[in-house]
């Protein structure tokens, strides 16, 4: 690699860096701090008020939690809210960001009295390093090796009490031992269009995008039960509404801007047509393994399962069975084409 493109390579990282952090610094904003500004996911926050208030009235640091769900669906910001609401600091990592036992024991020997630690894709941990995990949950205590060889011996060493939150969006990778020591297990699930709306209603207002009503309805509509994935969308519309039209976010703007973005009346995007028409079209509609499908719309495996199937098995356009995924009639009508069992009928598909 010449010297000029080793230079323009790093400018590009400097710039992708640059939006990276831009997008955190508006999903930092977007964020909701208290309970009482969590929007969905009614029975979970009530849950968590409980287990927070008596914790508080206690004295005693919260049980350790665990929550699980799709991607975007607000782990990390209950994460904070907790943090927020026992007023305490809030230390996060990831579990491919710990790489061996010296850096989480690193981690958990500098929390102070009551922290929160987070750990997402907690599913993600080796196993060397959840092993440290168990008596540090359940003995407050981590024990750590000194020296090599004949003369190594083993130090226990005492931790401050603190509340572990581990978020996945595959709680089965979980081992039992791990997923055993948490006290609160929570699952998040997708929100109605109306949740949806009033996350957007917020978001515009932090935002300061001139919406009406019907637009934030029409982009609920289509977010895939998901904040993130409105909140994303809301950004897109406004910059069509700014360039294209007089910077308000209307139906008929909403309409245009997720048209041009190729996601449908459902949210579905160009990838999960694609998937679904590989089933339908290369595969008799299924089944088909993980891999193979995969490969065919040069997707990996885990992408598939975390960010595209949850919602298609969510809205009943994908099974999984024990031989592979299969497309079902309504994945079928939903992209014009007839169903199996209508194949030879004069029965036209629904969107023919």
């Amino acid at each position: 690699m010449s010297a000029h493109e080793r230079d323009r390579a790093q400018s590009d990282r400097l710039v992708a860096g640059a939006f990276r952090d831009e997008d955190m610094e508006i999903e930092g904003s977007l964020r909701p701090r208290h309970l009482e500004e969590y929007i969905g996911q009614t029975r979970v926050k009530e849950n968590i008020r409980v287990f927070i208030e008596a914790a508080k009235q206690r004295g005693e640091a919260l049980d350790h939690v665990l929550l699980y769900g799709p991607p975007g669906l607000g782990k990390t910001t209950l994460a904070h809210i907790i943090a927020n609401e026992l007023d305490v600091s809030i230390r996060i990592t990831s579990g491919p960001a710990i790489e061996h036992q010296g850096a989480l024991v690193a981690i958990l020997t500098n929390l102070e009295p009551r922290d929160v630690l987070f750990i997402d894709e907690i599913h993600r941990l080796s196993r060397t390093v959840e092993e440290v995990l168990y008596p540090a949950m359940e003995d407050g205590a981590v024990d750590i090796v000194i020296g090599k060889g004949p003369g190594a011996r083993t130090v226990r060493l005492s931790l401050p009490p603190f509340t572990l939150i581990g978020a996945t969006t595959r709680i089965g990778m979980l081992t039992s031992p791990l997923r055993d020591r948490f006290g609160v297990i929570e699952r998040l699930d997708f929100y109605d269009e109306s949740a949806l709306t009033e996350i957007l209603r917020r978001a515009a207002t932090v935002l300061g995008i001139p919406a009406e009503e019907e637009g934030l309805r029409e982009i609920a509509r289509r977010s895939r039960g998901t904040p993130r994935v409105a909140n994303r969308l809301l950004r897109r519309v406004r910059d069509f509404a700014q360039v294209r039209h007089e910077g308000i976010v209307t139906s008929e703007v909403a309409r245009e801007a997720l048209a041009a973005l190729e996601v449908d009346a459902l949210g579905l995007d160009r990838v999960d047509r694609l998937l679904l028409l590989t089933i339908i079209e290369k595969f008799g509609g299924g089944p088909v393994g993980i891999d193979t499908l995969a490969a065919s719309i040069q997707e990996e495996p885990d992408t598939i399962e975390d960010v595209y199937e949850p919602y298609l098995l969510q809205i009943g356009y994908l099974q999984r069975t024990p031989r592979g995924r299969v497309a079902t009639a309504g994945a079928y009508r939903h992209l014009g084409r007839t169903p199996p069992e209508q194949a030879g009928s004069d029965q036209p598909s629904l969107f023919e």
